[in-house]
């Protein structure tokens, strides 16, 4: 049973978060990795994103306890209303900062792809179907590199969040705030080690470049 979904979209520090939530109780935590790394998660989010298949999200999430990162950033709502009792987490930073993060690091997996198309049914060609249909063309409308646009896109995202659930069920948070604010949400005792601070550019470069996606 989904306890906690992240609305934060990626390069907010979802996968810091992620190792957060499990050192807190809160996992497994369902990431996006989770998704590109096995076939048979894929083939489920192509049915759900690509091919519009109503989901089962008990099946969808089934052994996780949060979910951070696409596709819950996408499917929050959707998420919350089959998880009523689960707490919404919205992960943020600086929108400057974010553009240029995600356009070094994510973007780079879609300009690799336009320049030079993977093979038809492929993982690098699923994965680029499935985060183009949900994110690019469909979250941004396919104009990501259209820097202005795409933080219009990022603020409308978060204040929606905000404005549809209030304040008394969404932490807005900076996971640079470390472990106080996010602990006080849960109601849980913050642990001694530092907050874990994961996935910055170079390794998500490397990551992408894993994943058949060039940038490296």
């Amino acid at each position: 049973m989904v306890k906690l979904i992240n609305a934060g979209l990626g390069r907010t520090g979802t996968t810091s978060l992620k190792a957060a939530l499990d050192r807190l109780g809160y996992g497994p935590c369902y990431h996006m990795f989770d998704v590109v790394g096995d076939e048979a998660r894929l083939a489920q989010w192509e049915r759900i994103v690509c091919d519009g298949e109503p989901p089962d999200w008990d099946a969808v999430f089934a052994g996780y306890t949060s979910a951070v990162d696409g596709p819950s950033a996408i499917y929050y709502r959707e998420m919350a209303e089959a998880f009523p009792e689960a707490k919404i987490v919205l992960t943020v930073r600086d929108a400057e900062r974010w553009y240029r993060s995600t356009y070094d690091t994510l973007y780079q997996f879609v300009l690799a792809n336009e320049k030079g198309a993977p093979p038809p049914g492929s993982m690098p060609a699923r994965i680029y179907r499935v985060t183009s249909t949900m994110v690019w063309d469909g979250l941004f409308g396919g104009r990501f590199s259209d820097k202005e646009h795409a933080i219009e896109v990022f603020d409308r995202h978060n204040r929606e969040v905000v404005d549809h659930f209030g304040p008394e069920r969404v932490l807005v948070y900076d996971v640079a705030q470390g472990w106080g604010p996010l602990c006080g949400f849960l109601g849980v005792e913050a642990p001694p080690e530092d907050f874990p601070r994961l996935n910055d550019t170079a390794s998500m470069r490397k990551q992408l470049a894993r994943m058949g996606g060039g940038a490296r």
